[in-house]
């Protein structure tokens, strides 16, 4: 949890209102462990609050309005609480010992700057890796400090893409110690429950995300990157953020943000039902990554424990525990190691994590088997006697993977379509060959690719591709390269595609997105990479691309460069000493490649100190 500086109530615009929270004075204590199953009377254990920003808690108001009046969450009337499996608290804690021992090897701290931090992304991604997550590290470009490792983000990828829930908490510590409790506890219950979820394999009725956040300790730098990051569109599919900050604090209480809100109440309803009386957040109301969902309108909530403050006496009559004691007495202090958890609010934390999961995004009953088709790209042109590739993509949009057949229609004449391979299991793609006899008419053709299921109840799909067949010795003058100007999110690029996006800290040629490759101040390497067919027939190719060039570099030295490639060639190549205001145009000639398959690719690289930011935007591959 961080400290916020000099905060006033009425920057919070996203808290709850005092008309609607029941607000408890905070204050804290040591607790007795009892277990899980204990009757509300003999609840003897608490839970941290998140972490905050402030070097004091201020007074926190805002109009009921200012809180998303609406989550989707289903009656939880309907829902069993049972649905949801019991994490086991002693593999949470095997995940504590790890990021323990990762700070005891880099200098008793994980913070972000530093390698106990970078340390701490690898395991966690190297265990959610191997149970089957699409996992990113986003490098934060701006607004971090200097040197701060990434975001990490994990999807479970089954799901209705349009409706995401998202999990998260800051994997990062002060400087003065491990950061067990704030946040390893957060960290370590979110990794478990997505091991569980993917080891279940239930199937989904939404997506599942699952974030650690880097350098929120210094002023939830992390979080902010990344919600500055998303599109509205991007933003709009996440109905709801719960984060995670300090969940096993040693004379914690039970505590909920935004306790009455709609997204609350799937985690109210799991405390409510261990009899545990939850309050309302108040100590950690801004302080922590929900915060910069907050600002964006997404709704939020989450467990927390309790960070600095003191316990009541009534809540040390409720929960147990010490009255008039700091609910974490080694809050932000080299003492929090893993002898400062709570193991049994962590394990009603993380059985609580499960069951909100569970009832959001998990499917109630097993959803019929589809998927979806498209082509990439979604038109090409071919002389005759001569081919072209596009990728068919398919991705399980609920239900189970299935065997998908594919096939063709609507090609003219003289050429034929093939795949590579001709089956796939839903969520894998294939090569479409379309080869053209020299004997072609020339044309536009729409082709139809066909994508049928197997099984009981199959469905079939269908994607267009526009064929254009060239007369003989022609060119069909046009723009090759796919989504230049990045405005249609990153596909078809691959590589280092988080460095796609609208980011805070730089701006766009055109449009609203942009690459920011670099820019990170220590050593680090970029690439983008599109692969293109240029046309046999055209006389010309011509590369286009807009680049901005920022550095804190001096001198005439090339520290940091930018490389455009072709294959394994280097074309032309920027640096740190080309480094001006605004957008700079730049122009290469492909026509050398006419008539070949290629792979371009943008390249930047770092040395170990000092930034240099190389921002692309508005590339183009025009043929004549």
């Amino acid at each position: 949890m961080l400290r916020r500086f000099a905060v006033t109530g009425a920057s919070l615009a996203v808290t709850l209102a005092a008309a609607l929270l029941t607000a408890a004075p905070v204050s804290a204590a040591p607790i007795a462990s009892v277990t899980p199953t204990a009757p509300a009377a003999l609840l003897a254990s608490a839970a941290p609050a998140p972490a905050a920003r402030a070097t004091s808690t201020p007074a926190y108001s805002t109009p009921a309005s200012s809180v998303p009046a609406s989550v989707p969450v289903p009656a939880l009337g309907a829902l069993a609480v049972d649905d949801a499996p019991d994490i086991d608290v002693a593999k949470v804690q095997a995940h504590l010992t790890e990021l323990n021992a990762i700070a005891n090897r880099n200098g008793g701290t994980r913070k972000s700057s530093g390698q106990g931090y970078r340390d701490s992304v690898a395991y966690v991604k190297g265990r959610l890796q191997a149970a089957g997550y699409t996992v990113t590290e986003q490098p934060c470009t701006s607004g971090c400090a200097s040197g701060a490792g990434p975001n990490l983000i994990a999807e479970w990828p089954q799901g209705d893409t349009s409706s995401v829930y998202m999990f998260g908490s800051h994997l990062d510590s002060v400087g003065a110690g491990p950061g067990i409790n704030d946040n390893g506890s957060g960290s370590a219950a979110l990794l478990e429950t997505a091991l569980t979820l993917a080891e279940r394999h239930p199937a989904m009725a939404a997506r599942a995300r699952f974030a650690w956040w880097t350098d929120e300790e210094q002023g939830l730098n992390g979080s902010d990157f990344y919600v500055g990051s998303l599109s509205s569109a991007e933003r709009s599919r996440i109905k709801a953020y719960y984060n995670f900050d300090m969940i096993a604090s040693p004379n914690g209480g039970y505590f909920i943000n935004h306790l009455t809100s709609p997204a609350a109440q799937p985690m109210k309803a799991y405390w409510d039902s261990l009899g545990l009386q939850p309050e309302e957040n108040t100590e950690g109301a801004g302080r922590s990554d929900d915060y910069s969902f907050e600002q964006a309108g997404i709704p939020t909530s989450g467990y927390a424990m309790g960070a600095g403050a003191r316990k009541t006496s009534a809540q040390a009559a409720k929960w147990g525990g010490t009255a008039n004691r700091a609910y974490d007495s080694c809050y932000h202090q080299s003492c929090d190691t893993t002898a400062n958890i709570n193991a049994t609010g962590l394990d009603r934390s993380v059985d609580g994590i499960a069951s909100t999961l569970w009832k959001l995004a998990v499917a109630r009953s097993t959803p019929a088997n589809d998927f979806s088709l498209t082509a990439t790209p979604a038109a090409g042109s071919v002389a005759p006697g001569e081919s072209l590739t596009a990728t068919i993509a398919t991705q399980t949009t609920s239900g189970s993977a299935q065997t998908v057949a594919l096939s063709a229609s609507g090609a003219p004449a003289g050429v034929t379509v093939s795949f590579n391979p001709g089956s796939v299991t839903s969520g894998a793609s294939s090569t479409m060959t379309v080869a053209a006899a020299a004997s072609t008419a020339p044309g536009t053709y729409p082709v139809t690719v066909t994508g049928t299921g197997s099984g009981s109840g199959s469905v079939t799909h269908t994607t267009s591709f526009s064929l254009t067949v060239k007369g003989a010795g022609g060119c069909t003058a046009g723009q090759l390269l796919a989504n230049g100007g990045f405005e249609k999110g990153t596909s078809p690029w691959t590589g280092d595609t988080g460095t796609i996006g609208a980011h805070t800290g730089q701006s766009a040629h055109g449009g609203s997105r942009f690459a920011w490759l670099g820019g990170y101040g220590y050593t680090a390497t970029d690439t983008l990479s599109q692969s293109l067919t240029v046309p046999a027939g055209c006389s010309r190719a011509t590369l286009t691309y807009w680049l901005h060039i920022d550095t804190a570099e001096s001198g005439n030295t090339a520290y940091d460069t930018f490389r455009v490639k072709v294959g394994d060639k280097v074309l032309t190549s920027s640096s740190n000493t080309d480094a001006a205001p605004g957008y700079a145009p730049h122009t290469l000639d492909l026509s050398p490649y006419v008539g070949q398959r290629i792979t371009l690719t943008f390249t930047a690289t770092e040395d170990t100190g000092l930034q240099t930011s190389f921002v692309l935007d508005d590339t183009s591959l025009q043929v004549s």
